[in-house]
Parts: C-alpha cells; structure tokens; sequence
C-alpha cells in the first residue's frame, strides 16, 4: 500500500511538472509574438495608368517597390517615365522624362493576428533627367484693339534635370493573399534644379508641378503584389 502511495504521488508530480512546462512553453510562445514575414513587393500606379488613357495630354507609368528589413522599416522606391503638355494662358508646353526616388517607409500601425496592413510615414530622394519643348506663348499686349500675338515656337531644351526631397504619408491594405491596395500623399522641396535659358521648369516629372519655386505635391494610388522570401519568429 505505501509503495502504491509512493507511486500515485510520484506519478502526480510528474504530471504536475508536465502540465508546469506545457504551460511555460504556451507563455513563451505567446510572448514570442506571431511569425514575420520578410520580402519584396511590387507594384503600379494606377493613377498614372489609368489618366494615359482619358487625359490626351498626359502618358505616363510608375513601378513602386518596397523591401522590408525590420518589423517595422520597409526600403522603398518609385520608378517612372512621364510625357505631359501643359496649356496655360500664356504658355503651351510639353514636358518628358524619366525619374527614380529611393528611401525608406516606417509602419506605425499595429496588425492583428497574420495582417500585414500598413499606415505609414517615410521619406524620399527623387533624382529626374527631362526635356522641355515650347510649342507656343503668347505675348501680352496692352493695346486690345490688336488683341494678343499668339507665337508658335517648336523650341525644345534638353538635358535637364532635378532632385528633390518627398515627405511621404500613406496606406496600404491587404484585398487577397499577398495583394496590396495602396495610397499615397507626398509634399516635395526641389534640392537642384538645372533650368532653362529664358524659360523655367514648370513641370518636373516625378515632382509634379513646381509652385512658389520650389515646392510641390504627388499622390499615387497603387496595386502591389508581396513575394515572400523568409518567416522570422521574435
């Protein structure tokens, strides 16, 4: 009898320390934090896609990228060509040329369970080489009875280029596995700027329209697709 005692109690010890380190291991893996996912997503700009065909002014395209090297640091980057005219009162012009921007993103939102959504804020470098052609100004005249000389130019500026600094605030949302729809606001600050003689880059693409000198805003509205490389559990 004392011995069947002995082994009831030494089996409820064990069964005690089994269910002690079965309830360590949950605890450890709850702190643990869910699995990370770490890659390469890519991507268009829809915007500038879809204005190419309702605005026959416009042609342009953009590929956005982004790679994620921390919880919560994405390296990111935009590439893009853009053909734009612009008419104004005084002037008719056409602007082309080609731009990257590569900087970072940071994630300030904190997902749920496996989301891997993102409200983000980050920053940019745009570097852009571009050509302008006047195709026409007109010259004001004081005397209506005359009415404005209109005057059709054709010259064409090349080798011009741009850099700037972006201000960049976002989202990005999850639609279907491994499929992004995203947002973007930039605010831009010229850093360089090769214009010109006798006229002024107006447009810059990448940048967008320059306004008080050296300011300017973008946006872009992109569908992106995430490639896993590799999980990381912390």
């Amino acid at each position: 009898m004392k011995h069947t005692l002995k082994s009831i109690f030494s089996m409820a010890l064990m069964l005690v320390s089994v269910s002690a380190l079965a309830q360590q291991k949950e605890k450890d893996t709850v702190q643990s934090g869910k699995t990370q996912r770490y890659g390469v997503r890519v991507g268009v700009d829809l915007h500038r896609l879809a204005k190419s065909f309702y605005d026959d002014n416009y042609k342009g395209f953009e590929i956005v990228g982004d790679y994620r090297l921390t919880k919560k640091i994405y390296l990111a980057g935009e590439l893009g060509n853009e053909k734009k005219t612009v008419e104004d009162d005084q002037l008719n012009f056409t602007t082309k040329g080609s731009y990257f921007k590569v900087g970072f993103d940071y994630n300030a939102h904190e997902n749920w369970l496996d989301l891997e959504n993102m409200i983000y804020v980050g920053m940019r470098y745009g570097v852009s080489s571009f050509s302008q052609e006047l195709n026409s100004y007109t010259i004001y005249n004081t005397n209506q009875y005359f009415g404005q000389n209109t005057v059709i130019s054709g010259k064409e500026y090349s080798g011009l280029t741009a850099s700037w600094i972006e201000v960049v605030g976002g989202v990005k949302a999850e639609l279907f596995n491994n499929l992004y729809l995203g947002f973007s606001a930039r605010l831009n600050y010229l850093v360089t700027n090769k214009k010109p003689d006798n006229f002024d880059n107006l447009f810059i693409p990448g940048f967008n329209r320059t306004y008080e000198g050296k300011f300017g805003v973008g946006f872009n509205y992109t569908l992106s697709y995430f490639i896993p490389l590799y999980k990381s559990k912390k």
